[in-house]
């Protein structure tokens, strides 16, 4: 965005609230509208510089998934703060211009004190409001985006060479099964292509995951056991599309693969105190520190997870006792527009 434009908007944005300071000062003061408008603007220019505060104040306490009683006394604290700061300064330049020290109270210290509480709640709530939009666009960028990677890197060329190459190998000795095969990488396909949603249940998740892993199962057999432990209030619960699957592939890539014994992959899922947590644990080979999550499915999660959860879910992944892999997903079910 240009400069320009950002001034225009503000320029915008303040210019009825000039209006309404400019027709209450020639209303209660009786005044010119040349020496209203002046003043308003003063006041109006106060408030601006100090609404950069503000701004900044909405930048580090973000607008929970959840509100709390302590985020709203702490601006309850910055608005109070904010509007003797505002009196300050109007009073400070008032000074300035009539070269002589003047407390401006306008109406009343109280009037004054609980217009300031207007103006910050205003200037916090426009901030709120381009934050929620900017996160919006960042969510359905990540979206579109994590669509096209899945179906790049869960459905690569490679991995349907080695899938179909597995039915064809299936269809003079196994004929049936070849075909119920080739159904499972079809529906893989067309599973991925039409769901569009950003945010599903898990239990569609895991309708999706068991898909992925009947294909799987054509290359790695009895290599691969899974297990799903998933009660049916987690079923119920919402998280991004491909989340579960992007933890399984890379169970897959990176623990099933790599082993020549059999790999267990386990799904556990809990829901408590409005938090989805999902587990997903290997068996496999473990981390490589040396293996760089740059470009992963990994990666390209936690950044969905950041747009559209505010930073309030996140995503672990360490090694598991024993030998293996687990991956923790947390994920907050109530959000607020």
């Amino acid at each position: 965005m240009s400069r320009r434009l950002v001034w225009l908007q503000l320029l915008i944005g303040w210019f009825p609230i000039w209006v309404l300071f400019t027709s209450i000062i020639i209303t209660v003061h009786r005044t010119s509208f040349a020496d209203a408008a002046f003043i308003s603007l003063r006041m109006i220019v106060a408030a601006a510089i100090l609404g950069i505060g503000v701004q900044r104040i909405t930048e580090r306490f973000r607008w929970p998934v959840i509100v709390r009683p302590g985020f709203v006394v702490l601006h309850f604290a910055a608005a109070i703060c904010y509007s003797v700061a505002w009196i300050i300064l109007n009073s400070l330049i008032e000074s300035i211009l009539q070269g002589s020290l003047l407390i401006v109270i306008g109406i009343g210290m109280s009037s004054f004190l609980l217009v300031g509480i207007w103006l910050y709640v205003m200037i916090a709530g426009v901030s709120y409001t381009l934050q929620s939009s900017a996160r919006a666009a960042q969510a359905e960028a990540a979206a579109a985006r994590a669509q096209l990677a899945a179906l790049r890197s869960q459905l690569n060329p490679h991995f349907l060479f080695n899938a179909l190459h597995s039915v064809v190998q299936l269809i003079p000795r196994e004929p049936k099964v070849a075909a119920r095969a080739a159904e499972e990488v079809a529906a893989l396909l067309r599973a991925t292509l039409e769901d569009d949603r950003d945010v599903i249940t898990l239990a569609r998740e895991l309708d999706f995951v068991k898909r992925y892993l009947d294909v799987e199962r054509i290359r790695f057999g009895e290599r691969l056991q899974v297990r799903v432990d998933v009660p049916e209030d987690a079923a119920t619960a919402t998280l991004p599309s491909f989340a579960v699957q992007t933890l399984v592939e890379n169970a897959v890539r990176h623990g099933a693969a790599p082993s020549m014994e059999a790999t267990e992959i386990v799904i556990h899922a809990t829901l408590g105190d409005d938090v989805l947590h999902v587990r997903v644990d290997d068996t496999g080979v473990g981390l490589n520190p040396s293996r760089n999550e740059s470009g992963s499915g990994l990666r390209r999660l936690r950044e969905r997870l950041s747009a559209l959860y505010r930073g309030e879910a996140k995503l672990d992944v360490a090694p598991r006792s024993g030998g293996g892999t687990t991956a923790m997903l947390t994920v907050p079910q109530e959000m607020d527009d």
